[in-house]
């Protein structure tokens, strides 16, 4: 499956000033597929050095020095890395902590060879107190699962992706389209964008076995937990691991996950989580200036799940999508907040690791909450997932009011318009959300 990603990857391939990649990313991804196939396109080899399944190899990475560090993999590899010609692919990376600190050594002594480390479990090296990060001479790349977008090339609607991002406000849009996409969009809820759960639906349209895969996913998951965690913290692991995909869309308590552990344990088990890439929290932000990160409260927070397919899955919601006519309204709505959540993330800059926010007024008698807080260049707009064909836009037009905000972006069912400074986007178009801010603001 060919991923958005790849461009990037060919544009660092031509950059002069090339760094070291660090591919980071979620267990299942694709992170080590995507590297392969990029490989064998841009380069003559690829030579890939996985710590996981050959765990000797560790040993060249007891010096730091880039030439040793070839020489050895030559010799024991029985393969030619050259400069130019091969990309050097060091997978399961975290396995190796000496080969993430000789990243920086290879851009210092030998920079134009080129050198990607990928692993899933990269987060818990990068952030161990005892562990130095390379700062300046490493860049970092991350990859979502495969967004609406990625699954509409996948599924050979290429040209439905591209009449997408011609789409203008003014643009005439025919209904079968707009039925054809948000059938499309329901499968897409189903399937979700992990990609050996998406190869098994396009290869056999079989959801059963999508479903079987998912479960096979959530259950690796599971299995990690010995890899980065005491056995005495599994079982806080475990209750929010089945607990999270529940409450998308939902403040979090500490209480609604589990009354009967403290909230300590609990704490710490999201954040185990979240270096896993399995969560992202959605932070409350005060969205008093850009960037958003300095506005945050992280006490405030909901949570946005890795994907929206594991997601219905863990819920036990895949006969209400394929059967409910209006699917969109499902789990009061919480699987439409995942999804938009997921589609932001996918379509934000890959070189930058962004989170997510929403804004929320805690008053009496005038309380108010919009989904999520989105920067796009210097502007700041709110966001609101609408599930349904009705439902005021209270919160969002206070937010604009009260911030001085352009207009307010809403995701629902309905067609692409621009009113009273509500930007309707339909729930298919996310990928176009900032293309379209970008023109309205210009016209302006």
């Amino acid at each position: 499956m060919k991923r958005d990603l790849e461009r990037d990857l060919f544009s660092w391939k031509e950059r002069k000033d090339r760094l070291p990649l660090l591919l980071r990313g979620a267990r299942q991804v694709g992170k080590s597929y995507i590297v392969e196939e990029f490989g064998k396109k841009a380069f003559k080899n690829v030579v890939i050095v996985n710590f996981e399944f050959r765990p000797e190899l560790k040993q060249c990475f007891a010096t730091l020095d880039p030439i040793e560090i070839i020489n050895k993999l030559q010799l024991l590899m029985g393969e030619n890395i050259e400069a130019e010609k091969t990309l050097l692919f060091l997978d399961e990376i975290q396995e190796c902590p000496n080969a993430i600190m000789a990243l920086r050594y290879f851009k210092e002594k030998h920079e134009r060879l080129a050198v990607i480390g990928a692993g899933s479990l990269v987060e818990f090296v990068l952030n161990n107190s005892s562990f130095r990060m390379p700062v300046g001479r490493v860049q970092f790349i991350y990859l979502e699962p495969l967004s609406f977008g990625e699954f509409l090339t996948a599924s050979g609607n290429e040209q439905l992706r591209h009449y997408l991002g011609q789409l203008r406000l003014n643009s005439a849009f025919d209904g079968a389209l707009h039925k054809k996409l948000m059938d499309l969009l329901r499968i897409y809820l189903i399937v979700g964008g992990m990609p050996a759960v998406v190869k098994e639906y396009l290869e056999n349209r079989n959801f059963l076995n999508c479903q079987r895969i998912q479960n096979s996913l959530l259950q690796a998951y599971r299995n990690d937990f010995g890899k980065y965690a005491k056995s005495s913290e599994h079982k806080y692991l475990q209750k929010v691991l089945d607990e999270s995909p529940r409450l998308v869309g939902d403040r979090i308590k500490y209480s609604n996950i589990d009354a009967d552990t403290k909230s300590r344990d609990i704490k710490q088990a999201l954040n185990l989580l979240k270096l896993t890439g399995i969560i992202c929290p959605v932070y409350a932000t005060s969205a008093s200036g850009l960037p958003l990160e300095a506005q945050v409260n992280e006490m405030k927070f909901k949570l946005n799940f890795l994907d929206v397919g594991l997601m219905q899955n863990a819920c036990g919601l895949q006969a209400e999508l394929v059967l409910t006519s209006d699917f969109i309204q499902i789990n009061a709505g919480a699987v439409a907040e995942q999804f938009i959540g997921q589609e932001l993330r996918a379509y934000s800059d890959s070189y930058i690791k962004r989170g997510l926010f929403f804004w929320a007024r805690d008053k009496k008698n005038s309380s108010a909450e919009v989904d999520y807080v989105v920067a796009v260049d210097s502007l700041m707009l709110p966001v609101e997932v609408k599930a349904g064909k009705t439902g005021t836009l209270r919160s969002l037009k206070l937010f604009i009011e009260e911030k001085k905000s352009l207009f307010g972006v809403r995701f629902s069912q309905d067609k692409l318009s621009l009113h009273d400074k509500v930007l309707t986007v339909p729930l298919y178009m996310a990928e176009q959300m900032k293309r379209l801010v970008r023109e309205i603001e210009n016209e302006k």
